[in-house]
């Protein structure tokens, strides 16, 4: 199962760009062109970026788990997974990650297809 981390890896930062390029023409929809670090800062600090920072911090403890010396424990990876499987749970009637994931799939198609890949991967590996 670990030998897969890498490759979930890939496929959630594929989904994850997704989902933030098109949070961000939503964004500049009202806020205008923003620069790269203008983006950055809003991505940080704006709360219509928050639903996103899960994904990220899920990312930052991938690459955490990638970096150390030894193999990631069993436990560390089953508990990645079980995430990734909560995080492209898309609901209209869920909490707000859920329903503004759901809002992508429904009008960006590359997320669309980043999320049936990851999906694919996760079902795939478990």
């Amino acid at each position: 199962m670990s030998a897969s981390l890498p490759n979930l890896r890939q496929g959630l930062l594929r989904l994850h760009k997704t989902l933030l390029d098109w949070e961000r023409d939503r964004y500049e929809r009202v806020h205008g062109r923003q620069s790269n670090t203008a983006l950055l800062t809003a991505f940080l600090e704006d709360e219509q970026f928050a639903w996103l920072r899960p994904m990220s911090r899920l990312i930052v403890r991938i690459d955490e788990l990638l970096e150390d010396q030894e193999p990631p424990a069993a436990d560390d990876v089953t508990a990645i997974i079980a995430q990734l499987k909560l995080l492209t749970s898309p609901s209209q009637t869920g909490n707000d990650y859920a329903q503004r994931y759901y809002a992508a799939l429904q009008e960006s198609a590359e997320s669309v297809f980043a999320h049936r890949d990851l999906v694919a991967q996760l079902t795939s590996d478990s």
